[in-house]
């Protein structure tokens, strides 16, 4: 217990220095991050706090990471195949949506973010369609397990 006491403030004493340490230690970008941007300096906590809560219930830091907008880039520092782990855990039931039509601009972002060549996106969103009940197995089927089906699919498609 002494220990546990000793190390929290420790650990209290330090935090100061680490924020004192990073010019503008806020988090990451997002609409959070604009909101405050033209606080100079370090940020107060609370600003950090609502900034980065604003940004993880809205959803907005991702898309502008996909994106490159909201101060965030999209220039090859998170990896692609994290970018559509991404896109597809947030926009999944518009993906869904758009699976079953065969069409839709959340498709299209995909096959966009999966590399998938202009020329044979018409044959993945047909896929999709078609594939459908395969890539959404059961009405609990996560964004992960669509996308592991949709890889197998991909995978044994000889066009795609």
């Amino acid at each position: 217990m002494l220990k546990r006491l000793a190390l929290i403030i420790i650990a209290s004493a330090l935090i100061p220095v680490s924020y004192s340490l990073a010019a503008d230690n806020g988090p990451g970008c997002g609409l959070g991050k604009m909101i405050f941007k033209d606080i100079k300096g370090n940020k107060k906590i609370v600003h950090q706090v609502i900034a980065a809560t604003l940004n993880g219930t809205s959803g907005n830091q991702t898309f502008g990471i996909t994106s490159g907008t909201s101060g965030c880039t999209n220039d090859g520092i998170v990896k692609n195949e994290e970018k559509v782990n991404v896109f597809v855990a947030v926009n999944f039931e518009s993906l869904q949506e758009d699976m079953a039509q065969g069409q839709g601009e959340y498709l299209n972002s995909l096959a966009n973010l999966m590399k998938i060549p202009t020329k044979h996106q018409s044959e993945f969103f047909m896929m999709t369609r078609d594939r459908y009940n395969t890539l959404f197995a059961s009405p609990n089927t996560t964004p992960q397990e669509m996308l592991m089906a949709l890889n197998i699919e991909l995978a044994a498609d000889p066009i795609l």
